[in-house]
């Protein structure tokens, strides 16, 4: 008996990959996603059956806000019943930070979500997007014995799959845009696609649970040499926002300052969050390693182990609507790995 083939819905959100040029040649304009097969004609060629819809107003992903996470996250979630797979075409600059939202708003899932787009857009002739798109939905419909071979939120770029909440955007020049420092890759795709079976997310229960919602109070700190700590003591102070992110050296370190450490102790005893950030890609914050990491954790500082900035940010917010008011338990779920972002 032929086994029925896929359905995998192409949701398009904005960005470069839905830009063809315009009759004069001398702008870009978005196209017409339900026409995709005009532009990528290849994809008349993949067995499986692809529907394609588009946001109203595509949006540049550098306006991507929370709201417009909801919004997608709310469609999707009502055509999750209806289809085996799913790729949304997102922006490149932000993507990162959708697609790590999307891992923490739907928990248990058994059919892939897969992020994708482009460098260059898909009516040029050297463009990226045509392989990046084509690939990212033979995996969405890929089924082994009935079931999704991936069953995650995930990002797939220039012939690599990415766990969505591992990945960080790494360059704006070339075509290898991603890396996931921390993680291994899900599937690398050449001649076949290899799939890294052993590094797959499956769903903890049987029922999808979405779960939306985002609270986004918080601000940074950029710590570099010199920085007049004066300054970083004022907005400390000063400030009306729930979390304050350090972005620390190496580890998790600062200098150190006694009058600073008083300032950080401050604000968290007033009721709020102080996280701790590396500005290093890779590795995770240890505060206990050296003296000028463990003086914040002494303060009440939290670290965020190896959680990408993007998946730190998404989970934040996500959390911080769930618990405005139970620091211990925002705390205490930031912690705990949800959908991958934290190697335990």
């Amino acid at each position: 008996m032929k086994a029925e083939c896929s359905k995998v819905l192409l949701i398009y959100t904005g960005g470069t990959i839905g830009m063809i040029s315009s009759p004069d040649e001398k702008s870009l304009k978005p196209f017409d996603f339900k026409q995709i097969t005009e532009e990528v004609p290849e994809i008349n060629k993949i067995k499986c059956k692809i529907d394609a819809v588009s946001l109203k107003k595509p949006v540049d992903s550098s306006n991507i806000t929370p709201k417009i996470w909801e919004r997608i996250g709310d469609f999707l979630y009502s055509k999750y019943d209806d289809y085996d797979g799913f790729v949304v075409l997102h922006g490149t600059d932000t993507m990162a930070y959708t697609a790590s939202a999307f891992s923490f708003m739907f928990e248990n899932l058994n059919k892939p979500i897969i992020f994708t787009g482009s460098q260059l857009p898909i009516g040029m002739v050297r463009t990226d997007g045509k392989e990046n798109l084509i690939t990212a939905i033979e995996i969405a419909a890929d089924k082994v014995n009935g079931e999704s071979v991936v069953q995650e939120v995930a990002i797939y770029f220039e012939y690599q799959l990415y766990r969505a909440n591992r990945t960080t955007k790494i360059s704006s020049d070339h075509f290898e845009a991603y890396k996931s420092f921390n993680y291994s890759i899900l599937a690398e795709a050449g001649i076949n696609i290899n799939y890294n079976h052993n590094a797959f997310l499956k769903p903890s229960g049987d029922k999808l649970i979405y779960k939306k919602g985002f609270r986004a109070s918080i601000s940074t700190i950029v710590f570099y040499p010199g920085i007049q700590l004066k300054n970083v003591k004022f907005l400390l102070k000063n400030t009306d926002t729930k979390i304050i992110i350090l972005i620390t050296y190496g580890s998790g370190n600062l200098p150190i300052d006694e009058q600073l450490i008083k300032a950080i102790k401050k604000y968290i005893n007033k009721g709020n969050i102080c996280l701790n950030l590396s500005q290093c890609l890779a590795g995770k914050v240890e505060q206990f390693k050296y003296e000028t990491g463990k003086q914040l954790l002494d303060a009440g500082v939290v670290g965020i182990k190896d959680m990408t900035m993007e998946a730190v940010f998404a989970k934040s917010m996500w959390l911080l609507h769930k618990y405005p008011n139970n620091n211990d338990r925002f705390v205490e779920e930031l912690l705990v790995n949800k959908a991958g972002e934290i190697c335990e």
